[in-house]
């Protein structure tokens, strides 16, 4: 899938800590229904909140039949991620 060019960016916090997942939740659903680009590669600590947040949002976005990618993970989001089983290897996004 390519990068869309008219998608919202969201750039992640390095610090994903619950006190961020209430943010991060109230940024996605202020989005909902346009398609989004999420920047994680500044991530460097990751708590699972905030993984359930953004999981929970790509579900939400495919059903709405919305683009909702990663543009970019720092290791520390992506060994996060993998720690708790979740292949996101579809929601990265593709270079045309």
């Amino acid at each position: 899938m390519a990068q869309n060019a008219s998608a919202h960016n969201i750039t992640l916090s390095p610090v994903l800590d619950l006190n961020e997942a209430v943010g991060l939740h109230g940024q996605l659903l202020a989005l909902r229904g346009h398609d989004v680009l999420i920047d994680a590669s500044a991530v460097q600590r990751c708590g699972t909140p905030c993984i359930q947040v953004l999981m929970s949002a790509a579900k939400t976005w495919e059903e709405d039949e919305k683009s909702y990618q990663f543009s970019g993970v720092s290791d520390a989001f992506e060994k996060t991620v993998q720690l708790i089983g979740i292949n996101i290897d579809h929601l990265l996004a593709k270079e045309n």
